[in-house]
């Protein structure tokens, strides 16, 4: 799991979706505002994100709301933290 978030982490679009996200939830037309880039480029990054399991997606009514997924940056978190110590040989 922690490869998939990595690999989703590399790319600097996916990155600021999630720095939005940090804000709150948001829709896909609401996260496809801050960007110059296609709503099909935007539900690629939102893909990759959501296959990562760092979002999740719920709908609400007709549209389709993102969170992060924080279980997953408390992993990435000890992940680190543990690789600092020297706990990942």
């Amino acid at each position: 799991m922690l490869n998939d978030a990595f690999k989703a982490l590399s790319d600097p679009t996916r990155r600021r979706i999630l720095e939005l996200l940090t804000e709150g939830d948001l829709t896909a037309g609401e996260i496809a505002g801050y960007f110059d880039i296609s709503k099909p480029s935007v539900s690629h990054h939102l893909n990759v994100l959501k296959s990562s399991d760092l979002v999740l997606d719920e709908r609400r009514g007709q549209n389709i709301v993102y969170s992060l997924n924080m279980t997953v940056f408390q992993e990435l978190m000890k992940w680190f933290f543990d690789f600092s110590k020297g706990g990942n040989k």
